[in-house]
């Protein structure tokens, strides 16, 4: 897959980035660079190989799912101007 000039403007347009007629051509060929990198990543035989989360064998550190309010639910609303019970009041933005 090769990036032609318009679609260097298009992504820079889409990512909110200026970019000038004289950058376009060094964006064009570092764009294409990186996609034949990635072509290149595609060729690589994996079949076999297991994901890993790193080159030594380890499990992943799991915390406990435990649903609890942290025990600081008055720390929480202590800047609210009104509260109760633990929730903030709000006026009434709807009739």
């Amino acid at each position: 897959m090769s990036v032609d000039a318009a679609t260097v403007r298009r992504i820079a347009h889409l990512a909110r980035i200026a970019v000038t007629d004289a950058e376009v051509p060094h964006l064009q060929g570092e764009l294409n660079a990186m996609l034949a990198f990635v072509e290149q990543l595609s060729e690589v035989n994996v079949d076999g190989v297991e994901p890993m989360t790193s080159v030594t064998p380890m499990e992943m550190k799991k915390r406990a799912d435990i649903v609890d309010d942290g025990n600081i639910a008055d720390d929480v609303v202590a800047n609210a101007p009104a509260t109760e019970d633990h929730f903030f009041l709000v006026p009434k933005v709807v009739e």
